[in-house]
């Protein structure tokens, strides 16, 4: 049977809520968990740091919440992290913009959302000061614009690439301005990103995943009326990707969702598996992400998102957003063998 355990409970440690997990492993083998940490609410602007938890036992216990980025009075949030494994350095991506400015008043070309990278050599426990990149990976007509959230991944050939998604101002009306997910690359080891493919209008919030034969599979929150993920693939590292298509199989409530591939096994993936946020469940794919077992359900209420990686004994872990009247009352860490859902 799973373990799990709560990571950050709302109005605690001076914050108001926690939210938007992302998790990576590290070369030498601590499990990095980062968040949201929302000052005086829950909403989306207002004063918003990035958080950081660190494990040196596979996520059976955490070290005391550390502040990776702040600023007085600034949103400093979408963390999304991403390994070089090569030097391994480790990459944060983020983004800034005034707390009291938010999403609607970005859309209407009011107020800019910038985007900023920091980084660590020392498994997480120190960053470099944050420098911007916006004018590198933000086109100029794009209003919103948000890293992740969730993990990015290095592909076989060395190329970093982090899942990003933006809002192209065409009414400056969050309502009605078409939203793309999109990837950001690096080829120098995250010395300078460029933007790499843009998928099809109506995608939003989204996560990458190398495939066994190379394809670049990404899968997205979806803005259709479909209330089914969006997917589409790459065959060139993420430079472009082919037609938007639903996977069926994948219910959402409009979400973001979360994906990792085990190391020489399936695909795994989790979001809350209902058309309301509830019922957060984690699937395996052993076919390229064509098909998926029906999943465990590690929380049957409110749920919302989460991120995936494998710890270096193999367990799998899952922070997600969860609680008993909404879903944004805690961040819970899931420990599953993989036995425990592969077949379900």
């Amino acid at each position: 049977m799973f373990e799990q355990i709560d990571l950050f409970s709302e109005a605690t440690d001076g914050y108001h809520t926690y939210r938007i997990p992302a998790m990576v492993t590290t070369p030498a083998g601590t499990v990095l968990a980062f968040c949201e940490g929302r000052v005086h609410g829950r909403g989306d602007a207002g004063e918003i740091h990035i958080l950081l938890k660190r494990s040196c036992d596979h996520g059976r216990t955490w070290g005391p919440a550390q502040v990776v980025v702040a600023e007085s009075g600034m949103t400093c949030g979408n963390p999304s992290p991403v390994i070089d494994r090569t030097t391994g350095r480790i990459w944060l991506l983020l983004c800034k913009n005034d707390g009291d400015k938010g999403e609607t008043v970005i859309c209407r070309g009011q107020a800019e959302r910038t985007v900023w990278i920091t980084s660590s050599m020392d498994d997480g426990e120190t960053w470099t000061e944050p420098r911007e990149i916006t004018s590198d990976v933000k086109k100029s007509n794009w209003t919103w614009y948000a890293t992740g959230p969730g993990h990015g991944v290095q592909l076989t050939g060395g190329r970093l690439v982090v899942p990003c998604d933006h809002i192209v101002g065409r009414d400056f009306d969050r309502h009605t301005d078409p939203y793309h997910s999109h990837v950001i690359v690096s080829d120098d080891a995250g010395a300078s990103w460029r933007i790499g493919g843009i998928v099809d209008a109506g995608t939003n919030e989204c996560m990458v995943v190398e495939l066994e034969d190379g394809t670049l599979y990404l899968n997205a929150r979806d803005y259709s009326g479909a209330k089914r993920r969006a997917v589409a693939r790459s065959t060139d590292a993420g430079n472009g990707f082919g037609a938007l298509s639903w996977d069926e199989a994948l219910i959402e409530p409009i979400c973001q969702a979360s994906i990792v591939r085990y190391p020489s096994g399936p695909v795994l993936f989790a979001n809350p598996a209902s058309t309301r946020r509830e019922r957060l469940t984690v699937r395996a794919s052993f076919d390229s992400c064509r098909t998926w077992s029906s999943g465990l359900v590690l929380h049957e209420g409110p749920a919302g998102y989460s991120d995936l990686t494998v710890a270096a004994d193999g367990t799998v872990l899952c922070m997600y957003e969860r609680g008993t009247e909404d879903p944004y009352e805690r961040l819970t860490l899931a420990r599953l063998e993989l036995q425990d859902f592969v077949g379900a």
